[in-house]
């Protein structure tokens, strides 16, 4: 993990490319996809997940930060944009344990999975971030990819209740978070921003904890809160790889490639580990998700910005 973290050259350290932390991100939570299911199947809340990946949270912020030298920005705007990114991302996750309970999930995460969309529009319009033809081909091939991955066709007929407000709700804090992080990156550094998620994610505990049942029975075994945590640090060194991809990279590039990469490498694992085909529809995902991150990959990058004062 350390080693991400600069790429050293003949003329001394610089920042790694924006691509190297994507593409790092989406390993990560490609595997992670994969098997972060596996503890609420054996009897451990979704709830406690929640505290258990804020838990696991805590590590890489300390280590960025030791890096660093213990800083972190305390002035008003990094407080604001610090947990303002923090609390979109853990708002968005306490809001959808609701919406998984109210409504079908093969329609939940296809919606959600188009915040990349919210990403890119204010990227284009407030940061006037532009891209290549590549870039662009890379965008519109992630975007359309991305409901595909979830998509389960013949499903009962469902009423846009309140599940489909709180999937709404989710979809516009992660498209904003991801704006957010990118808007922030031009001021502060990563370490502060990934210390201000850290404290966001640890001051949603007590709610996770309010919320769980339990009157209910509760795995504490290996395979419950060791698991969860063994998938949750996935999980978070995949958000610190994030905060530099979006520190050296375009949010408009950065959004589509990590959203429709990850759930690509999520379906790759679990078809191999089910040994099975995935349906038309995620078949048409993996090949939109792949032409994608080969545009995306191909465009030429631009010089880096230089590190915050």
């Amino acid at each position: 993990m350390t080693s991400s973290i600069t790429m050293t050259t003949a003329g001394g350290a610089r920042p790694a490319g924006w691509l190297g932390y994507a593409l790092a991100t989406t390993l990560l939570w490609g595997v992670w996809g994969a098997f972060a299911g596996l503890p609420a199947q054996r009897g451990f809340p979704e709830t406690l997940i929640y505290v258990v990946w804020a838990l696991t949270m805590v590590p890489p912020a300390l280590l960025v930060l030791a890096r660093a030298g213990w800083r972190v920005r305390r002035d008003g705007r990094a407080v604001f944009y610090g947990l303002t990114i923090g609390l979109l991302g853990a708002g968005g996750q306490m809001i959808l344990f609701y919406a998984v309970k109210a409504g079908p999930t093969y329609l939940i995460f296809p919606l959600i999975s188009l915040s990349p969309v919210i990403t890119i529009a204010l990227s284009y319009l407030f940061l006037r971030e532009r891209t290549g033809r590549l870039g662009v081909a890379g965008i519109v091939l992630a975007v359309c990819a991305l409901p595909l991955f979830d998509y389960t066709p013949g499903g009962a007929p469902q009423q846009y209740g309140l599940w489909f407000v709180l999937a709404v709700g989710v979809l516009v804090a992660w498209g904003l978070q991801a704006y957010f992080i990118k808007l922030a990156n031009a001021s502060m550094d990563a370490q502060s921003i990934f210390f201000y998620m850290t404290a966001s994610a640890l001051l949603f505990i007590p709610v996770a904890l309010a919320m769980t049942d339990f009157s209910q029975p509760i795995n504490y075994g290996a395979d419950g809160p060791l698991l969860a945590a063994a998938t949750q640090v996935l999980n978070a060194v995949g958000a610190l790889a994030l905060v530099y991809a979006f520190r050296y990279g375009k949010a408009l590039v950065v959004s589509p490639l990590v959203n429709a990469g990850a759930p690509l490498l999520t379906t790759v694992i679990a078809m191999a580990l089910a040994a099975t085909l995935p349906s038309g529809y995620k078949l048409a995902g993996i090949g939109l998700s792949l032409a994608a991150a080969l545009c995306l990959a191909l465009q030429p990058e631009d010089a880096p910005p230089p590190e915050p004062t």
